[in-house]
């Protein structure tokens, strides 16, 4: 009894000192990639502000689709007993924009070892310290294709960039981020319009020259294909989406119960 009264005061103070952490959001899945705890930062990211109001989501229930199918795959290899180790991705928020973050997720396994869900934590970057950091695989590349997303961008540049052949670093890249660097480079330009759509009254066809598209049609069409949606209807749904009001304290669940 004195054990397990212990382990639960533990667990407690875990959830506490994440609820005090202003920049890490931290998150417990169930194999069906159901939320069983958040903590007060993530609540915050989107919106929320109690722990009820996500309990038994998904990220298809929060995050735009093509966030949450890259939130998808990254669970389903963790599931698999995989560890993603210090990944750099961009993590929707309340407003259906994105920031860049530094990912850790790892399985969750029970008493006989079989994985029964995920856990994971992710930290908000500045992009311009992207490249600045040791810690984040290929962060260069990603700084370029940031740097250069107007522009376009050759695999043998990226290769160059990192002091790799271009085989070597294409493989390497797949393994770290799960797409081809071209694909990657395609998504981020449509997550990047995403942001401007929502974040400024830019015109559609500004946002496309700028985000690396030929023109408004050329976006139309893969902003289309990625989001299932028209850069103009993507704007209208989620341009005016509300900033959430000064949240309450994210209770635990030890004092919900109180």
């Amino acid at each position: 009894m004195k054990a397990d009264a212990a382990a639960t005061s533990a667990a407690d103070a875990l959830r506490d000192l994440f609820d005090a952490l202003p920049d890490v959001q931290a998150w417990i899945k169930d194999a069906r990639r159901r939320y069983l705890w958040v903590n007060r930062t993530f609540l915050l990211n989107y919106g929320m502000q109690r722990l009820e109001e996500v309990l038994g989501r998904t990220d298809d229930d929060l995050s735009p689709p093509h966030l949450a199918a890259h939130f998808r795959a990254g669970d389903e290899a963790v599931l698999a007993g995989q560890t993603v180790q210090g990944r750099l991705e961009l993590v929707g928020r309340f407003d259906h924009t994105a920031a860049w973050c530094f990912t850790t997720k790892k399985p969750v396994c029970n008493a006989r070892g079989r994985v029964v869900g995920t856990a994971g934590i992710t930290r908000m970057l500045d992009a311009a310290q992207i490249d600045q950091r040791g810690d984040i695989r290929l962060g260069v590349v990603i700084s370029l294709m940031t740097r250069r997303l107007g522009e376009s961008v050759t695999n043998a540049e990226m290769a160059h960039a990192v002091g790799m052949s271009a085989r070597a670093f294409e493989r390497s890249f797949l393994r770290e981020y799960g797409l081809p660097p071209q694909q990657y480079l395609r998504r981020l330009r449509i997550q990047t319009a995403c942001r401007l759509l929502v974040d400024t009254r830019e015109s559609i066809s500004a946002i496309g020259l700028r985000c690396g598209f030929a023109d408004q049609s050329h976006l139309t069409r893969e902003f289309r294909r990625v989001t299932s949606l028209t850069p103009g209807a993507y704007r209208e749904k989620y341009a005016a989406a509300n900033v959430p009001s000064p949240a309450a304290p994210v209770l635990s669940r030890r004092r919900a119960k109180r």
